[in-house]
């Protein structure tokens, strides 16, 4: 595997500065989120050049870091037109730009009924899905002609909840450039989390050949919340994901989420630990 950061996690500093710490704490590839690692001049869509996608590209070789993901984490079911257009747009230009910068997937989840980009039960309604998948199609059509991968992440909170309805997108969109981010820990919820373990042995027998892109992160239960922690700082055992990613997904990008400079090499050497001994 190829283990990564969201490079927003690294402490605040120039990109230059962020991958040259994300190499030294040994790792290959990154998450990009161009609004929160670039404030020194604009990634609005018209900004997104060839000649802003080579100098990225340039700057991300020299530092030996892959862009696993171009994150675009925007709710393609938005109920307003004039929102959701201007979110069109904006995977539209993702994509354009990803196709430059050789990177891994543009990655999204999957939105939810109402503008506020908040859980309400409607979210997980058949109706919902169905306007996630309308809204969606055009945008796959569009990675289609790019050759671009766009791939969604599964959440409990959001349309798109479990292993079950993320096969259904991929099925019924039927798009070799539509895949899966697969973050086991977004799939947990106070209501299902003590079984997790069938809940990931699910996700991977249901969406295993369509996984592109692993996040990994851990949690724990405070106040009545289930917090999203490092890696190896939690509840999560990661051993049967490891597992399934030596045997089935080779060098496959798998990326940290939700550590903080201080634990950030700590996680990639659990995480590494595990792969070793798997």
């Amino acid at each position: 595997m190829q283990l990564g950061i969201r490079l927003h996690d690294i402490k605040k500093a120039p990109l230059p500065e962020r991958l040259q710490i994300a190499a030294e704490q040994g790792f290959v590839c990154g998450h990009l989120a161009l609004s929160k690692v670039i404030s020194e001049y604009s990634v609005a869509d018209s900004a997104l050049t060839p000649g802003f996608a080579c100098y990225l590209k340039n700057l991300f070789a020299e530092a030996g870091i892959d862009i696993a993901v171009l994150g675009c984490y925007l709710n393609l079911a938005n109920p307003n037109e004039e929102s959701l257009q201007k979110i069109r747009n904006r995977y539209l230009s993702h994509i354009r730009f990803a196709s430059l910068l050789g990177a891994g997937v543009v990655g999204t989840e999957t939105g939810a009924v109402n503008e506020a980009y908040k859980f309400e039960e409607r979210n997980h309604s058949e109706e919902a899905l169905q306007i996630f998948i309308k809204n969606l199609r055009p945008v796959v059509e569009y990675a289609e002609k790019m050759g671009v991968i766009f791939a969604i992440e599964p959440v409990y909170k959001h349309i798109v909840c479990n292993p079950q309805r993320a096969r259904r997108v991929l099925d019924e969109t039927a798009s070799p450039n539509l895949q899966i981010i697969f973050d086991p820990v977004n799939l947990l919820d106070l209501n299902n989390y003590r079984n997790r373990e069938q809940i990931i042995r699910e996700a991977i027998e249901t969406l295993g050949n369509d996984i592109a892109v692993v996040h990994i992160k851990d949690f724990v239960v405070e106040n009545g919340e289930l917090v999203s922690v490092a890696a190896g700082t939690g509840e999560m055992d990661y051993t049967d994901i490891i597992r399934f990613i030596k045997k089935e997904k080779p060098y496959i990008h798998v990326t940290l989420e939700n550590t903080v400079p201080e634990n950030a090499e700590a996680a990639r050497s659990y995480i590494q630990k595990l792969w070793n001994e798997a």
